[in-house]
């Protein structure tokens, strides 16, 4: 197989123009060309008069040594796949292993260990997705919050309620694999060659339905209601567990835990510090959600031709004279900001989008990182202590019915309250109310974001556009804990696997599921 990389394709270009320029790249016929497939696909907009696909593609020919032999093209090499192999299966164990968590990570795990004859009890303190996505819907139109099922907790994690990004700046050969499950589970073949994948909300709920599916087709119990309370250790190593069920409670023998409880599972983090698991505060960042209308960002990134095109994001980042650093995180072309709180009296915000990305408006975090020294005390669980804090101030702020504070970019760089939100129509439900960022964030959190604005209008025009909308606060980018763990992924306590984006190891669908396949590995190993 040769690759091809860096073609130009126009926008309204097909695969038989992609074939013509592949053959005239490699000195043949169209014809001669066996097969093609896009492994790459991404936007060229450097020059607005010009935007562009820009593509990669495998083809396959009768005569590819002599093909290769004379083509003095630097964008064509030789290329063969690498299949992922799971390695020797070592365990010999009579427990089944445990996995705690049905986000990426812990579904992942799930499923290579079941692949591989090592099917586990899963357990799922939230509800299955169709279930959850109903309590889910139930809050956004009520402010009646279920701290047992939300956009943190349930079957597909957090990331189910988002935009179903896959991009990552990891480079695991697993990312691949990860990627064919997906599409092998109902998600959009796309994914496999755009440059930014994504899948978007509303397939993502099925595909994870139809992975749980596949997990007990393998032969894997899912408890779903089932939530970890308790460890039981032997000589410093895992020996059982507690949880708690929909009977009540109940001990389980255990060896091997995968541990993969997404980043908001504040009491899970409390139980295990007090089981003496070793774990350390790590950085993360805070800040707000800030909206403006798709039209505007599309026109900016891609000129004229925006039309044309799916709807345009951005990613930016900036570093201040104070040492502080801005950027942004998780944004959602075409989508809405959400309520996304687990907790009562606090609120949270995220971003969400649906594949077809055709709201009105894009949102994107808008975040300041902040490290162990701000929260107050080396406690390992400061950083709890910190969401919180900032969290409740939000609640507050919002009217306490879950209503969020929303302050307009204008007002936010006048440092004065906002009485209306002007052009921009809020996507936030239950819904906003006009108010003064200041009262719910650091002082050095704001000041850094106004820093920032303007630096960010110079990259991307209109960012800072007075009319954009900011949306507080959000506080769950990635997890505040980092639960300690070797080489070999287990914990410092034998037999526990610290695992995914809650454990302090991933950040993000893609890196998370990666972290699950690696764990299960190592799980399967011992």
């Amino acid at each position: 197989m040769l690759r091809i990389s860096n073609i130009a394709l126009s926008l309204d270009g097909g695969k038989a123009q992609l074939k013509k320029k592949a053959a005239r790249v490699l000195g043949v016929k169209p014809d001669a060309i066996q097969s093609l497939t896009l492994a790459r696909q991404s936007i060229d907009a450097r020059k607005k008069s010009d935007v562009h696909y820009v593509c990669t593609v495998d083809v396959t020919l009768s005569d590819e040594a002599r093909v290769m032999a004379r083509c003095r093209d630097k964008n064509v090499t030789l290329h063969q796949s690498q299949p992922y192999q799971f390695p020797l299966v070592r365990r010999t164990s009579s427990l089944p292993p445990v996995v705690v968590g049905m986000g990426p990570a812990g579904l992942f795990a799930a499923l290579f260990l079941a692949r591989n004859g090592l099917a586990p009890i899963v357990l799922e303190r939230g509800r299955p997705v169709e279930e959850r996505t109903a309590d889910v819907e139930q809050f956004w139109a009520t402010g009646v919050l279920d701290p047992a099922s939300n956009v943190q907790f349930g079957e597909g994690g957090a990331g189910t309620f988002s935009d179903g990004k896959l991009t990552t700046g990891t480079h695991d050969p697993r990312i691949s694999t990860v990627f064919r499950e997906l599409v092998a589970s109902g998600a959009p073949a796309d994914i496999l060659y755009q440059q930014k994948p994504h899948v978007g909300t509303d397939v993502l709920r099925d595909v994870v339905r139809n992975l749980r599916k596949e997990l007990l087709r393998l032969g894997c119990e899912v408890r779903f209601g089932h939530r970890l309370t308790g460890l039981t250790l032997r000589n410093g190593a895992v020996a059982g567990l507690t949880a708690e069920g929909p009977q009540g409670p109940y001990h389980m023998p255990c060896d091997a835990l995968v541990l993969s409880p997404g980043h908001s599972a504040r009491d899970t983090f409390q139980m295990l510090y007090e089981a003496g698991v070793p774990m350390e505060a790590k950085p993360f960042a805070i800040g707000v959600r800030i909206e403006h209308r798709q039209q505007d960002i599309s026109l900016a990134q891609f000129g004229p031709a925006w039309a044309q095109l799916p709807a345009a994001d951005y990613k930016l980042a900036c570093h201040l004279p104070d040492g502080r650093s801005a950027f942004t995180f998780c944004v959602c072309p075409g989508g809405q900001v959400v309520a996304a709180a687990s907790e009562e009296g606090r609120l949270v915000t995220n971003g969400m989008s649906h594949r077809a990305r055709d709201g009105r408006n894009i949102n994107g975090g808008f975040l300041v990182g902040v490290n162990p020294a701000d929260f107050g005390s080396p406690h390992p669980l400061a950083g709890i202590a910190y969401q919180r804090h900032w969290e409740e101030a939000a609640f507050r702020l919002g009217g306490g019915n879950y209503h969020a504070p929303a302050q307009t970019v204008g007002d936010f760089l006048a440092r004065q309250p906002s009485r209306s939100l002007g052009q921009l129509s809020p996507t936030y439900r239950p819904g906003v109310l006009p108010a003064d960022l200041d009262h719910c964030l650091p002082r050095y959190v704001t000041d850094t974001l106004r820093g920032a604005l303007p630096l960010f209008d110079r990259k991307l025009r209109g960012f800072a556009s007075p009319h954009s909308l900011l949306t507080g606060v959000e506080t769950r980018s990635s997890s505040p804990v980092r639960i300690l763990r070797g080489e070999d992924f287990q914990s410092a306590v034998r037999g526990l696997y610290p695992c995914g984006e809650g454990a302090g190891y991933a950040g993000g669908i893609t890196s998370a599921a990666v972290d699950g396949i690696r764990v299960a590995e190592a799980v399967a190993s011992q």
